[in-house]
């Protein structure tokens, strides 16, 4: 395969090349078959987001000719640059959640960066909240909001114990909660549970959160959050199972040898746009 058409599939693909050292911190895919991979914005300035997901959550930054990702612990966050058609506040896909060992530093930090902590705004007004903080009693934890550029809804959780300084906490979906729920878990085979007072399904590496919704949410992609990814081990057979279920791909399983990558795309009946990629994890 020619440079050329590298590069070509690397753009079709939604640029997923990346370093080899760029991908070993996907440490949940030893956990199992599907495990969380990425997320993936349409953002209006890459430089702006670094800035956020960089200079103030400590994000690892990692280049590859043109390409920019960003590396946390069990998520990589990717980047194109263009005009996304909104934030991420009513689609499918609310909000992004990390934990952090002190939401108080945490807030704190993206204070000072300029960033704005709207948690006041974004919780119920019976839920009380104190210097942008708001203690969640049936979790024991604190919470707290803020809006990065182009209007991506980050939450932050506080657990106390981890030694990691920020890492990926959930996925806040947006819509039908039984609905959703029961078909995370038929699909990707997650564990139904809840989260507090919240319906959620556990996979490695990220819990998949539900909450209603008063107005229909529209779907992600073209977002500021334009769609979200999933590693799956032995992905062709999988994306067979999905289509024997009633999947429609947007882009069936593809394999690209020069990057050592399988990935396929489909819209789940939400709305959601999804990535299945099988390689991410396998250096």
């Amino acid at each position: 395969m020619t440079r050329t058409m590298v590069l070509a599939a690397m753009s079709a693909l939604c640029v997923l090349a990346v370093a080899p050292v760029a991908l070993a911190q996907l440490t949940a895919a030893s956990q199992g078959p599907i495990v969380y991979g990425h997320h993936h914005l349409t953002v209006t300035s890459i430089d702006e987001h670094k800035r956020f997901w960089v200079d103030t959550l400590g994000g690892e930054l990692i280049t590859l000719g043109t390409l920019e990702i960003v590396k946390f612990p069990n998520v990589l966050v990717f980047m194109r640059e263009a005009e996304p058609a909104g934030g991420t506040k009513g689609t499918t896909v609310n909000h992004i959640g990390f934990s952090v060992p002190s939401t108080r530093a945490m807030v704190e930090t993206v204070r000072r960066a300029g960033y704005p902590i709207v948690t006041r705004a974004e919780l119920p007004p019976a839920l009380a909240v104190e210097d942008g903080l708001a203690h969640i009693a049936d979790q024991d934890t604190y919470i707290a909001y803020t809006m990065a550029p182009d209007d991506v809804k980050v939450e932050f959780v506080e657990n106390r114990t981890q030694t990691q300084p920020i890492a990926l906490h959930h996925i806040h979906f947006a819509g039908p909660v039984d609905e959703m729920q029961a078909w995370y878990v038929k699909t990707f085979n997650a564990v139904a549970g809840m989260r507090g007072s919240f319906q959620a399904a556990d996979l490695p590496g990220v819990n998949l959160t539900y909450s209603p919704s008063d107005e229909t949410p529209v779907g992600t992609r073209g977002r500021s959050l334009d769609h979200i990814g999933f590693e799956v081990e032995n992905l062709e057979a999988f994306c067979r199972q999905l289509e024997a279920q009633g999947v429609t791909f947007d882009r069936p399983y593809t394999e690209v040898a020069a990057l050592n990558l399988a990935i396929a795309f489909f819209t789940d009946p939400f709305g959601t746009y999804i990535e299945l990629t099988e390689g991410l994890d396998a250096y």
